[in-house]
């Protein structure tokens, strides 16, 4: 959730690193700090807030000086967020950064309390920093340190680490917690995560658990748990510099919203073949999909959303049983799967702490496992069974968009091609479903054009607003409930969505005069009755936003705002309406005045449980 950077090198280390947590500002976080070897010993800079408190303090009191260091953003955990629970971490002569939780991090403590160490924070991190200290002062090895400190560690974690002795070193280490090793000429990296170090660097490692890395400038050295060279296999991002900055767009989230068409094709066209989708290269099988008797998809947050659209997308075109799972509910309720199941475990980042545990059950029960995840070599990627990679790019902005639209692309891809497999779907039908998705990204930018103007005109309506209610019916109550989380997520506007039929089942006794309410109601099969429970909102003084197909006919006593995407093929729909509502999330907080890319209290890659 957290940002790590570290840099070893012939830069001025404080710049590089100021620099790169910037890059991660997206992740969330409520305090920042440095690490950098100077003057032959190491200084802190640290503070609460923003990346520009820390800016403004080191600019005042000056800032640590070296070629070496460690940086970090904290999103707070343990203690509340405060210059001294602020990351960098100090012993007598470790420093150290931190991401995820230290589970056993209390009975660590007293530990070391009856060793005689005093503490100045409430963080697990403190303790981190003080167990390997006190290692460190009987073995002189840094790195023999580090191993025999992680084999008292329960938990999660990623560490940067600097040591006294050693100014031209970092070294890292990691447990569930994501890290990445940067290589460059004559200097080297460690983040949470690429676009901090991609300004620098194209070139990377990935860490796996328990492995340590030795930075110098002259390279990197990795050791497993055993103190083994680990040679490592050298990846490199295919995306540079300007796929991270903001191009021009005054926020993140509306350059997002209008690179959705180019996702769209980057994850949909290469895998289509003589007219219908090609997931070989995903491990899928359709012989094995055949056999699948039932399907979960576990996933949290946005991401649960495009699985709810894919339930309804897969049992009508498959007539296979899928069930939704909230990932950190799924293992708690000892779920009944087993052989011949499938989990579908759906992770923008493919680190979500939830959804792996989630995954790792499913395995131990013998179910069959499918990862949808965009980002390259993460944990939930490489431990699945078949893995299908979205290509979203880079997405900085906490609230999702482009990572949404294109796990609903692969949930359409997967859906048609389990139909195909089960033979509920004949190859006329396979085809024409292919080939109306392959024109979802014109149809995209077309909804992007011609409904700005209006989701502008509608948030102006929801501004001074205290709560709303996001109603639709089938695969417009799925997307109602991915349009209520974008508002709340970055406007704060209480938001809930429901399902239309249920309204007068106690949720209308909410509705109060001027109340905005968002009706989605794009599907003809269901659009009369969502037409009357838009009308028991009205008649009770609700202010409608209605969300429906060019063509249809909006009674005048419906709707005080009407917002038409163009008719097409139903089942896809989804994929156009979400960019109004992702529209109108937007325009609302910034009409609010709000930070839109970094949402108070959220991170965009929850590492912990």
């Amino acid at each position: 959730m957290c940002g790590i950077v570290g840099y070893v090198g012939h830069r001025d280390a404080a710049d590089v690193l100021v620099n790169a947590l910037t890059r991660l500002a997206y992740r969330g976080y409520d305090s920042a700090g440095i690490a950098a070897f100077g003057n032959g010993k190491i200084s802190v800079a640290k503070s609460k807030g923003k990346l520009k408190d820390l800016i403004d303090k080191m600019a005042n009191e000056g800032k640590p000086l070296g070629k070496a260091g460690i940086g970090h953003t904290r999103w707070a955990t343990h203690g509340e967020p405060s210059d001294v629970n602020s990351h960098p971490h100090s012993g007598a002569k470790v420093t150290l950064v931190h991401n995820g939780i230290i589970e056993n991090y209390k009975e660590l403590k007293n530990f070391l309390i009856q060793d005689g160490r005093t503490f100045l924070s409430d963080t697990d991190t403190e303790v981190v920093a003080q167990l390997l200290d006190h290692y460190y002062t009987y073995i002189s090895d840094p790195v023999k340190a580090i191993i025999r400190t992680t084999q008292d560690l329960r938990g999660s974690f990623a560490l940067g680490i600097v040591f006294q002795d050693y100014p031209d070193n970092v070294f890292a280490v990691r447990r569930e917690s994501p890290l990445v090793i940067g290589v460059g000429e004559g200097e080297s990296f460690i983040a949470s995560d690429v676009p901090a170090i991609i300004e620098y660097t194209k070139d990377y490692y990935l860490l796996e658990h328990d492995e340590i890395a030795v930075l110098s400038p002259d390279g990197i050295k990795v050791y497993d748990s055993h103190y083994r060279p680990v040679i490592k296999t050298l990846k490199t991002a295919d995306w540079d510099v300007d796929a991270v900055g903001k191009g021009g767009y005054p926020h993140y989230m509306i350059k997002e919203i209008n690179e959705q068409p180019t996702a769209i094709k980057n994850t949909v066209v290469p895998r289509i073949k003589d007219g219908m989708p090609n997931l070989e290269e995903c491990s899928i099988d359709p012989e094995a999909l055949r056999k699948i008797r039932n399907i979960f998809i576990v996933a949290c947050g946005t991401a649960m959303h495009s699985g709810m659209v894919g339930k309804y997308v897969m049992e009508e075109l498959a007539r296979t049983h899928v069930t939704v799972d909230i990932a950190s509910e799924f293992r708690y309720r000892n779920p009944i799967i087993g052989e011949g199941d499938l989990i579908i475990i759906v992770s923008q980042s493919g680190e979500t702490a939830d959804s792996l545990a989630a995954m790792r059950l499913a395995k131990q029960k013998g179910a069959k496992t499918l990862a949808i995840v965009n980002a390259m070599g993460s944990t939930i990627a490489r431990e699945a069974d078949m893995l299908i990679y979205t290509h979203a790019g880079p997405e900085i902005s906490v609230a999702s968009t482009k990572a949404y639209m294109v796990q609903l692309s692969v949930m359409y891809l997967f859906a048609f091609e389990l139909a195909f497999a089960k033979g509920t779907i004949d190859e006329e039908q396979y085809k024409y479903y292919t080939s109306k998705l392959l024109e979802t990204p014109d149809m995209v930018q077309k909804v992007i054009e011609s409904t700005t103007e209006t989701a502008q005109k509608i948030s102006t309506q929801l501004i001074t607003a205290d709560s709303l209610l996001y109603i639709g019916r089938g695969l417009d109550y799925a997307l109602s409930m991915e349009g209520s989380l974008k508002l709340k997520e970055i406007s704060y506007i209480h938001s809930e969505s429901y399902a239309a039929g249920e309204l007068k089942h106690g949720t209308i006794s909410l509705i109060t005069k001027d109340m905005p309410v968002i009706a989605v109601a794009t599907q003809s099969a269901l659009y009369e009755k969502t037409v009357s429970n838009i009308k028991e909102v009205k008649a009770r003084g609700a202010k409608v936003v209605m969300i429906c197909k060019e063509g249809d006919d909006v009674p005048s006593d419906v709707a005080d705002f009407v917002l038409k995407v163009p008719d097409f093929e139903e089942c896809l729909l989804p994929m156009l309406v979400c960019v109004p509502l992702q529209l109108i999330a937007y325009y609302t907080a910034v009409q609010r005045g709000n930070d839109v890319d970094q949402p108070r209290n959220l991170a965009k890659s929850v590492t912990v449980e």
